[in-house]
């Protein structure tokens, strides 16, 4: 094992066993170096990469931080992974969504409000067909992150929130809108929220699989027609 690799293992592990836990601050760069017998190079590289992964916060001046180590924060990353693809990688992280949005879907049947029913349902109306890309793809992210939060599973929200970002939803709306398939989309969003809005579990999980198949169809094609 490469040195710097051990020393992002032996932090990992004080991490999970409790020794370092969330909002806490690391010892000093040469008393923990020291405690986990590593060279002090070596530590400063692994809290680097650690950082970039979002399990330590480097405050300048202040010292080296565990982060909150929320699912949110940690699966941020997978948002970078699936913005950077163009080719029939993006397929398969679509195939993921198309699994776990119908059950986030089904779970906040049971547990979305009224108030939020109602405000979703006029956040729906804010746009039309004639709406830009941008506009649909803003009005887009909220109806499906909404949805998501409601489940109540915050590891589910934060895995569909980055598994079709803004780039990926925007390649999409511009292509549904140049199709004239914006109302067929409009309509299956209604349909979802009335499932929704009936506490019909199983109705809602139908039309989230075929709202998501749908549009994984159309990407499919269009990314491999000649």
């Amino acid at each position: 094992m490469a040195v710097t690799d051990e020393a992002i293992e032996r932090i990992k592990e004080m991490i999970v066993s409790g020794a370092l836990r969330p909002g806490e601050r690391l010892p000093r760069e040469a008393d923990l170096a020291a405690q986990l017998g590593l060279s002090r190079s070596s530590l400063r590289e692994a809290v680097r990469a650690l950082s970039l992964m979002k399990v330590l916060d480097v405050r300048q001046g202040d010292g080296t931080y565990v982060t909150s180590l929320e699912p949110s924060l940690l699966l941020d990353a997978l948002s970078f992974v699936v913005e950077v693809h163009h080719d029939t990688t993006v397929l398969e992280f679509f195939e993921v969504r198309r699994l776990l949005e119908p059950h986030a879907v089904a779970m906040a049947a049971l547990r979305m409000d009224e108030p939020q029913i109602a405000e979703l349902r006029a956040h729906l109306e804010k746009v039309g067909p004639d709406s830009s890309a941008e506009d649909l793809v803003a009005n887009d992210l909220e109806f499906h992150r909404a949805i998501a939060d409601a489940s109540g599973n915050s590891v589910l929200c934060s895995l569909l929130d980055n598994l079709s970002g803004p780039t990926m939803r925007g390649r999409i709306w511009r292509g549904l809108t140049q199709d004239g398939a914006w109302g067929r989309t409009h309509a299956e969003h209604l349909a979802i929220l009335d499932a929704i809005a009936d506490r019909q579990p199983d109705v809602a999980r139908g039309w989230a699989t075929v709202h998501v198949a749908g549009v994984e169809q159309w990407l499919r094609r269009s990314l491999l027609q000649p």
